[in-house]
């Protein structure tokens, strides 16, 4: 009765708030980009307020990330059958098809596995950049903010951080104007990063396309971060391929939504993704009969991409509920994919943490605003389960 109550609500509701009404807007998630470009948002991320040992159900829902899901069985057993080689000699036919699929999927002529995200994304600025170069870069970016700042210390490359406004655009203007002329005082600028999604935000194409089109009549490249670039093309129906049109490198990691246990792929031009493999092999990435773990990326790729609209539906079905607490702020246009921003009471914050955890609920612990992510392993009884601890604690 509950969830076809629910079912309703949100029914209603998206019927008054487009897509594009939602991606106009977003207080939560602002205030969470705007967390993003000043503090840790990472917080509590690798532990729980109290032990889920002593909690008061059995099964563990664990809305951190989306990096946080367990291999099915299916997937499993496409590991367990995968046929291997010595990749670095180019010899794992799993891999190459990997690759060759994955390239296929977003336009490009080639692509290269990885075991890392954030290593997809520096062998991608090794690849454009020389020692000296600079890249331009959204202020809250994750190749910025949060990969230790590789490019600098392994490559040598400068960062031209920008301002982005709360749905985590930069503006062409902006970009513009931090183009460095050819001048012995500044860092050559060489590269323009983009991330779609941004903090669960799907990036708007046109700008993407214009500030392509900028980076192109100035001999400059893009690098797109597309950790999450399936759920931004599930979410707003845009073809994955256009979605990664503009950029001349565009990496997709496949152990977020997708659900594999590790990787991500770089796709490009076969020219780029040569200097990638180097990059690859400098940085201790190469691997060797790395097909078992390319066989969870091609199995992700071949049957969890458009079930991510499940994962976008529970997201929905959570914000709209939590939206009708009075003393949790839950912007529902926040919420365009598998991210939910909540804003609890300061004074609540805590008490409400630990009340979830001891109900095997996790979350991080980002303040003001907590990040709830829904994934491959959560069900619908889970945002059940969930709705009916936020109630508990809402009525004590």
């Amino acid at each position: 009765m509950r969830r076809s109550m629910a079912a309703r609500a949100i029914a209603s509701i998206s019927s008054r708030l487009s897509l594009t009404e939602r991606m106009a807007s977003g207080h939560a998630a602002g205030d969470w980009i705007r967390t993003a470009k000043g503090r840790d948002v990472y917080s509590g991320m690798t532990t729980a307020p109290t032990s889920v040992a002593g909690a008061r159900t059995a099964r563990v829902i664990d809305l951190r990330s989306d990096t946080v899901t367990r291999p099915s069985e299916e997937m499993l057993k496409a590991m367990a059958q995968a046929e291997v080689g010595d990749d670095v000699y180019g010899e794992d036919p799993t891999v190459a098809a990997l690759e060759a699929r994955a390239a296929e999927t977003l336009g490009k002529e080639a692509a290269v596995f990885v075991p890392t995200g954030t290593q997809s994304n520096l062998v991608a600025m090794l690849a454009h950049c020389q020692r000296g170069d600079e890249y331009i870069v959204g202020d809250c970016y994750h190749i910025y903010r949060d990969e230790g700042g590789g490019p600098s210390v392994l490559g040598g490359v400068s960062s031209c951080p920008l301002p982005t406004n709360d749905r985590g655009e930069l503006s062409v203007e902006a970009v513009a104007a931090a183009i460095k002329v050819d001048d012995p005082h500044y860092a050559m600028t060489r590269l323009i990063c983009l991330e779609n999604t941004v903090h669960g935000h799907i990036q708007n194409r046109i700008t993407t396309h214009r500030i392509g089109e900028l980076a192109r009549s100035h001999g400059l490249a893009i690098h797109l971060d597309g950790a999450r670039l399936m759920n931004a093309s599930i979410a707003s129906g845009q073809p994955v391929r256009e979605l990664a049109q503009a950029a001349d490198t565009v990496s997709v990691c496949l152990s977020k939504g997708l659900g594999a246990p590790a990787g991500s792929v770089l796709c490009g031009s076969a020219g780029l993704i040569r200097r990638a493999r180097r990059a690859r092999k400098l940085l201790g990435g190469a691997m060797r009969q790395s097909g078992f773990l390319a066989a969870c990326g091609l199995y992700a790729l071949e049957h969890n991409v458009e079930r991510l609209a499940d994962d976008h539906r529970r997201a929905r079905l959570l914000a709209v509920n939590l939206a009708a607490f009075e003393r949790l702020t839950v912007d529902l246009a926040a919420t365009e994919t598998n991210m939910v921003f909540v804003t609890p009471l300061p004074e609540h914050h805590g008490p409400l943490r630990e009340h979830l955890s001891g109900d095997a609920i996790l979350t991080g612990a980002q303040s003001p605003t907590i990040r709830l992510v829904t994934h491959l392993d959560i069900s619908d009884d889970d945002i059940e389960q969930v709705l009916d601890s936020f109630r508990r604690f809402y009525r004590s």
